[in-house]
């Protein structure tokens, strides 16, 4: 599956044209992101795996590698730190994100291959696919869509499934 996110809010994926929120600095190339700078960065991203709250919702049906976020999970944001760009147990000594937000953006995430083979310090951090808020405020990189249109596209996501960032 080909999944395509667009800078006017739109992700188009299986014949459907979704409402979606990008990065508050917009996207921008690749090559230019870098760590805090809420952008999104331009590109075609393989899709890894999912991950998902099972205290919030049931096992997402996917055909992709599925994990559970524990209460102890977090994703290293520090560049400096050898684990940058990776996911890490909680307590962490370094700067990260907490998977198990209170707001439920990370309900569900869908990891995607930036910047991770390997990782490239300051390069840009946890770009994921995952729950937008009511509102879909602006993100700080990723792309976000309703919790449940992230669940259907689910169903149809593979491991050779794609999803490409377009300014």
């Amino acid at each position: 599956m080909k999944i395509v996110a667009h800078t006017g809010g739109k992700l188009r994926a299986g014949g459907k044209t979704l409402r979606c929120a990008l990065g508050r600095s917009g996207v921008i190339p690749a090559h230019d992101k870098r760590e805090g700078d809420g952008a999104s960065p331009a590109g075609i991203w393989p899709v890894r795996r999912a991950l998902w709250r099972p205290d919030r919702l049931e096992k997402p049906q996917t055909a992709l590698p599925l994990q559970p976020i524990r209460p102890d999970d977090g994703w290293c944001d520090a560049p400096a730190d050898p684990a940058y760009n990776r996911p890490v147990r909680l307590p962490w000594p370094a700067s990260h994100e907490v998977m198990t937000r209170q707001d439920g953006l990370y309900d569900v995430v869908v990891v995607l291959g930036h910047n991770d083979n390997p990782p490239v310090p300051g390069m840009g951090s946890a770009i994921f696919l995952h729950c937008a808020s009511d509102d879909y405020k602006p993100t700080e990189g990723c792309i976000a869509l309703a919790r449940d249109e992230l669940l259907e596209l689910l169903r149809d996501m593979t491991t050779a499934s794609t999803l490409e960032i377009q300014a």
